[in-house]
């Protein structure tokens, strides 16, 4: 591939997907593709919409874990870092009792995608209340609460590649 940031982004693919997105992306037909697929963004621009968004999947599918406490857009996640989003704890101490809280932070450069791929990083974040590693239970509870899973994380890849090429569609 050309390109090192889209040999990051879909460097855990064969080589084979690998030399189709590059023929797609070099034919500059990314973008006419993504756009026919996914023609609009999601309107979750405030962080309680994405909360109360990531809230309703979680009881949907996940009652039984532990609540989250906060659900943001971050502008200091980087998705140069492998980064989507994060799942985070924090610990306080509370009388002799340690408290953890959940967070979900969500770059920013997903305030303004399709609510398919907003979506799929939530389900992402979520299933690691339940599983901490990317191992094979994990991927199976992203693909519970969301079927079309690893469809959804190819294309959000592949639009990373076109953005960091041709800049944003949306």
């Amino acid at each position: 591939m050309s390109s090192s940031k889209t040999s990051n982004y879909l460097s855990c693919y064969s080589p084979e997907i690998q030399q189709q997105a590059q023929r797609l992306l070099d034919s500059e037909k990314s973008g006419a593709w993504l756009l026919k697929k996914y023609p609009q963004v999601h309107g979750l621009g405030s962080e309680r919409a994405l909360y109360d968004c990531a809230q309703q999947i979680k009881s949907c599918f996940m009652r039984s874990s532990s609540p989250i406490s906060k659900v943001v857009y971050d502008d200091r996640i980087h998705v140069i870092n492998n980064a989507l989003g994060l799942h985070t704890y924090v610990s306080r101490v509370q009388g002799s009792k340690l408290k953890a809280k959940n967070e979900i932070r969500i770059s920013s450069l997903f305030r303004r995608v399709p609510e398919p791929f907003l979506r799929m990083i939530l389900v992402h974040e979520l299933a690691h209340l339940r599983e901490k590693n990317h191992d094979k239970a994990f991927y199976k509870l992203c693909c519970y609460m969301e079927p079309d899973y690893h469809q959804l994380e190819f294309d959000l890849r592949l639009y990373l590649c076109h953005r960091d090429r041709f800049g944003e569609l949306w």
